[in-house]
């Protein structure tokens, strides 16, 4: 029986935290989470290949069920499938979804798009009966490295909570198996934030690293004062100093700012990661690209991404994915990014690892899981099979 796409399903949930970066608050945050419903059957049970997007941006319900999904429904199911009939075809499906798309305009529609992806490749892997990175590796013909880096993000601002609370966090994140940790700035003066960046540096110690993230907060002025703060300290990164698509800006600030920086979660197609490698001044030796697929319409984009870094002289190696999602840690072992973020408490239960995977220096070893591995992250799998239920 060929392969069949029978339903597709999304509920929106909430994600909130009363927690703020230097630009918003999660105290409203929500996710789509999708299930894409097939007529194949796998150990019994029929394969569900499932889906959600990643922190920061909300979820994208309306946009799936108006006008993504149905188009996904309403194709011939032969036009979705790969060439041996036995398996969907992720970019025949990428194809369908975005018919009828004008070019440009991207924000909202590829955060939908790219939920929907990661559904199908999940879906894909599982009907294959193969770990998402295994099969990644197999198809560009690359040694797939299960062990992956991974930091651990947060140091949020929270409403009352002083610096005494601040290092326990990354004290709690050590103690955790991460050998680096990443904390907000530009929230706050920045007086007020030097003395939190050396209460953390004091906690860590010398054997951490500590990286910054100002999510798209400052002007050129204030990015290049904090730029001449934060040089005085060993920091990991210096992040998203401003808004994602002033290239000139980021541009400008690596004048100022000899060691590593790292941008890009906030842009969502090929072109614009082109554009930032073309004007913004990012250095392929030190500095770190942060596009999240979840966010960037998916995995099928993000391979097109990578093809644009690598004509420009960038290892796939130098991108660790913004999002703390078990997606881009496939993709980290199976197409050798750098590694990956994580949120050890927060956005729970769509963040962190399936059960019984341990950080050990900052690295994580997958497990060899069908498709991309939620069924083996107990919480997360308890939501997702009330959607597919």
């Amino acid at each position: 029986m060929p392969v069949r796409i029978i339903d597709v399903r999304e509920v929106t949930k909430p994600i909130a935290s009363p927690i703020r970066n230097a630009y918003i608050d999660f105290t409203r945050m929500t996710t789509s989470l999708v299930a894409v419903m097939t007529n194949v059957v796998r150990d019994g049970r029929p394969v569900v290949g499932y889906g959600f997007n990643s922190n920061g941006r909300y979820g994208q319900g309306g946009l799936i069920r108006e006008r993504f999904a149905p188009r996904m429904l309403e194709a011939d199911p032969k036009s979705l499938l790969d060439e041996t009939g036995e398996n969907l075809d992720p970019d025949r499906v990428w194809a369908t979804l975005m018919t009828n798309e004008k070019p440009g305009g991207h924000g909202e529609r590829s955060v939908a798009v790219g939920t929907l992806d990661m559904a199908v490749w999940d879906a894909v892997a599982k009907i294959a009966g193969k770990p998402l990175f295994r099969l990644l590796a197999e198809w560009h013909n690359v040694q797939a490295n299960p062990r992956v880096f991974v930091y651990a993000a947060g140091g949020y601002y929270y409403p009352g909570r002083d610096n005494n609370a601040l290092r326990a966090e990354m004290r709690g994140y050590l103690e955790r198996g991460y050998e680096v940790v990443k904390m907000k700035i530009g929230g706050a003066p920045i007086d007020e934030d030097r003395q939190r960046i050396e209460s953390v540096l004091a906690e860590i110690g010398p054997g951490a690293k500590l990286a910054v993230d100002a999510n798209g907060r400052f002007d050129l002025e204030t990015a290049i004062a904090y730029a001449k703060m934060l040089r005085e300290y060993p920091l990991f990164w210096y992040e998203e100093a401003g808004d994602p698509l002033d290239f000139q800006l980021q541009a400008a600030l690596a004048e100022f700012y000899p060691s590593p920086m790292a941008t890009g979660e906030n842009l969502f197609s090929h072109q614009d990661a082109r554009n930032l490698i073309r004007y913004g001044g990012m250095r392929p030796d030190r500095d770190w690209l942060q596009f999240d697929c979840a966010l960037s319409y998916g995995l099928c984009e993000y391979q097109r991404t990578l093809e644009v870094l690598k004509t420009h002289g960038w290892s796939s190696s130098r991108c660790i994915p913004h999002g703390g999602h078990q997606m881009s840690l496939n993709i980290a072992a199976g197409l050798g990014l750098g590694g990956n973020e994580s949120y050890p408490d927060l956005f729970q239960p769509y963040g962190g690892f399936p059960d019984g995977v341990k950080v050990q220096q900052s690295t994580i070893t997958m497990p060899e899981l069908p498709g991309i591995g939620f069924e083996g992250k107990s919480d997360l799998y308890a939501v997702m099979n009330a959607l597919s239920s």
